[in-house]
Order: structure tokens, then C-alpha cells, then sequence
């Protein structure tokens, strides 16, 4: 049986239209429908249920140590209050996920991808270290997306303290409406935006009220994962079971910034630095339709009648009006400008690589 966010009830009286999704039931859209949740997004402020993601806290003395150990990412670059985006990895350099790192005090505060929750715990137990603690607090928080270029706006009216002055990736504890939170300057979409997380799941509706009341002159609106997956897909974030999984490695799908081969020995390293030394073999491209067609993961692609990859994630662009996608190419052919064709219903058609985003005006450049 489907888990039910604090949220459900709240999602059924705005009549969203429900899908199960890793293990929960989670609004895929509104009334309005995806293409008009994801241009409030881009132009104003929407605010979300992310509660399925997975949460977990590392403690104890050699708490750093562990998390250099598991993560690709550098850890001890990171000042108390500050978010890193990170990946985990195998020995042999594929992805178990991708995942946020928040330092605080004196715990480690770890955001999973929903669909990897249990697998990743289990990883993280598999590798800990001794006098180490690492709690699974999924179940016991609630999260509200807040996302759009009126969201500080918005939340600056929930808490005391001066947004102006949090920065992109950094994060504070404070209270809404009394209750204990996480509020931090993070997203998926693009847009700037904050993420509240808290543990008093009895008080879920209420700070969701209090997020629509002051959104209200906004005209804020719920929006579903179908537009959170549009919003990423411009800004070519990945998402994992898309563009990244296990047989995949963070070189290949443009995630080298989140490789830190000068820290000491982490889990995967030796594999990843003989990819770096041979060279990738593929890469993870972004490309828009000269022609009218939606992309889907695992079309073909193809070069001048060769097949030379496959789509990855697809759509059509909500903000742009034509059809974008990722997918993996020969090296070879990886550089922007190229010209390429997508198999659509035994038709290949026209596209070319770009260099991402494909979405340029959004108020966060990472």
C-alpha cells in the first residue's frame, strides 16, 4: 500500500490528480495542468510537497571523515550552515545516487533521491566507520518546496531572520509559526527558491497554510512533479534512473565538478581516475528538436544514419515551445553545434547538441 504524505489530504482537496511514486502517493499536476504550474514557476512563485524525499543524519567524532569517504564532493570546504551537491558512488565508479550535504554543528544532514532511499541507507550503513551513527529520518519530516523568482518574498514573511542575507546553497534553523525548521536556499527548478524541512508532522497542514496565506498577493500556486521534472529537465539537471544510475559515472554525465580527485581516498576514486586518464567514451549531451517531436528516453540517436546513443530524459519545453532532451553520445560526437537525429516513430529527425542550460533566464546560475 502507497505511503501518504502529511500533505494528502490537502493535495486531494485541490483535486490533483495522484500517482504512485517511490512507495508514495504524490500530486502529478493540478487543475491547471503541468504546462501552466511550470510557467508560474519561471514567472512567480509555486510551492511544492517533497516530503517522499529521503533524509538521513550522520553523527558522531569521525562524522567528516565518513562522509569523505562515501561522497565524490569535498566535504571540508563546506562552512557550518552551507549545502554541497554531491554524488555517491560504487568501486567501479557508477552512481548509487546523487544527493544534497548539509553541515551543521555537529551532524551531517544527507538528502536522498526518493526512489533510492532504502538502497542508499543500506549503502551508507554497509560502509560506516567506527563510532559512527547514522539515523534514517525519512518517516518523521515533512518537506515544502518553495521555488520562483517571488519566493523570498514569500518566505521572508514566515521568519525573523534576513533571507536577503542567505545565500544560494547555505542554509539556517529558525521557526514558522513556532514550529522548529531547516530553511534553505536550495532547488531543482532554476528559479531562486527555499526547501523547509521539519519533524512536527502534526503541524504539517498548518505550515502549509501558512506558506499559501503569505504567498497569497503572489497568487501562489501547489504544483505536482510533473512540472518539477520540466523545470530540471531546462536547466539539464539530472535526475537518477534518467540520466544517471549505476551504469553510469559522474565524468561521463558532466558531473566532474563534483569529483574532487585532490581529497583523500574516496569510494570509487581509483575507478574514476582511470576513466579521467583513458578519457570518457561517451558523454551526456543536451540537444533541442529542429523539428516538431517529443524525444523519450531510450529513443535512438543517430549521426548521419549512425546510431551513436540514446535519449536519456525528453519533453517538450514548457518555456521554450520545442522539444529538448539529454541523452548519451560517442565521445566524438559530444560537442555542441552537432548535428544529430532522434528516432521518433521510425522517423529520424532533426536535432543539435547545445551547450546547457537550455533554459537561460533563470534567477539562479549555478
Amino acid at each position: 500500500m502507497a505511503k501518504k504524505t502529511p500533505f494528502y489530504k490537502i493535495h486531494k482537496k485541490r483535486n490533483a490528480k495522484m500517482m504512485s511514486f517511490a512507495e508514495y502517493e504524490m500530486p502529478i499536476q493540478y487543475e491547471k495542468g503541468i504546462i501552466n504550474e511550470h510557467r508560474k514557476v519561471r514567472e512567480s512563485v509555486g510551492m511544492f510537497d517533497l516530503s517522499h524525499m529521503g533524509e538521513f543524519i550522520v553523527k558522531g567524532k569521525k562524522r567528516l571523515e565518513f562522509v569523505q569517504k562515501t561522497m565524490t564532493n569535498d566535504a571540508s570546504q563546506l562552512a557550518v550552515g552551507q549545502v554541497q551537491y554531491s554524488n555517491m558512488c560504487y568501486p567501479d565508479g557508477g552512481i548509487v545516487d546523487d544527493l544534497l550535504v548539509y553541515r551543521d554543528e555537529d551532524i551531517f544532514y544527507l538528502v536522498v533521491n526518493a526512489s533510492n532511499l532504502d538502497k542508499d541507507f543500506a549503502w551508507l550503513k554497509k560502509n560506516l566507520i567506527e563510532n559512527m551513527k547514522l539515523e534514517n529520518v525519512s518517516d518523521e519530516t515533512a518537506l515544502i518546496g518553495v521555488q520562483g523568482p517571488d519566493s523570498e518574498k514569500v518566505v521572508q514573511k514566515l521568519v525573523q531572520d534576513n533571507l536577503s542575507k542567505l545565500g544560494y546553497y547555505y542554509f539556517i534553523r529558525t521557526k514558522i509559526d513556532n514550529v522548529p525548521v531547516i530553511l534553505s536556499r536550495t532547488g531543482y527548478t532554476g528559479e531562486d527558491g527555499f526547501e523547509i524541512y521539519f519533524t512536527e508532522l502534526n503541524r504539517a497542514e498548518d505550515l502549509w497554510y501558512k506558506v499559501e496565506d503569505a504567498g497569497a498577493e503572489f497568487d501562489i500556486e501547489p504544483i505536482g512533479l510533473g512540472a518539477r521534472d520540466t523545470l530540471r529537465l531546462e536547466m539539464k539537471y539530472p535526475l537518477y534512473g534518467n540520466d544517471i544510475d549505476e551504469k553510469t559515472n559522474p565524468l561521463e554525465a558532466g558531473l566532474r565538478w563534483i569529483v574532487k580527485f585532490d581529497k583523500d581516498d574516496f569510494i570509487g576514486k581509483k575507478s574514476l581516475l582511470k576513466v579521467k586518464e583513458e578519457k570518457i567514451k561517451r558523454r551526456l549531451v543536451a540537444f533541442i528538436m529542429n523539428e516538431k517531436g517529443i524525444p523519450r528516453p531510450h529513443y535512438e540517436i543517430y549521426k548521419d544514419g549512425q546510431l551513436i546513443g540514446e535519449v536519456r530524459s525528453g519533453t517538450i519545453s514548457p518555456s521554450l515551445n520545442i522539444g529538448i532532451g539529454t541523452g548519451y553520445v560517442r565521445r566524438e560526437f559530444m560537442k555542441s553545434g552537432t548535428k544529430i537525429e532522434i528516432k521518433v516513430r521510425n522517423k529520424l529527425l532533426q536535432a543539435i547538441i547545445i551547450k546547457p542550460p537550455f533554459y537561460k533566464n533563470g534567477t539562479i546560475k549555478r
